[in-house]
């Protein structure tokens, strides 16, 4: 995978919702999962996350525990 694509899905998971910082750990947790269910999402606007949302029984239990501890903030 790309540099490019992998800081795309980063700026993408930090920006998208709220505006809490994520740590490296965090926006990498999702890396694979994005890679498999939403590598043809555009950034912005939250549609990564929404996409990763809608394949949630799917991903990875590090993934899910990020998506979980973003809708708590």
């Amino acid at each position: 995978m790309s540099k490019l694509r992998f800081a795309v899905l980063a700026l993408a998971i930090g920006c998208s919702g709220s505006a809490v910082a994520q740590t490296a750990d965090q926006r990498g947790a999702c890396k694979a999962d994005y890679d498999k269910y939403c590598a043809g999402t555009p950034p912005g606007g939250g549609r990564v996350v929404a996409c990763l949302n809608k394949q949630q029984h799917q991903l990875s239990d590090t993934c899910k525990k990020v998506l979980a501890s973003r809708k708590t903030q």
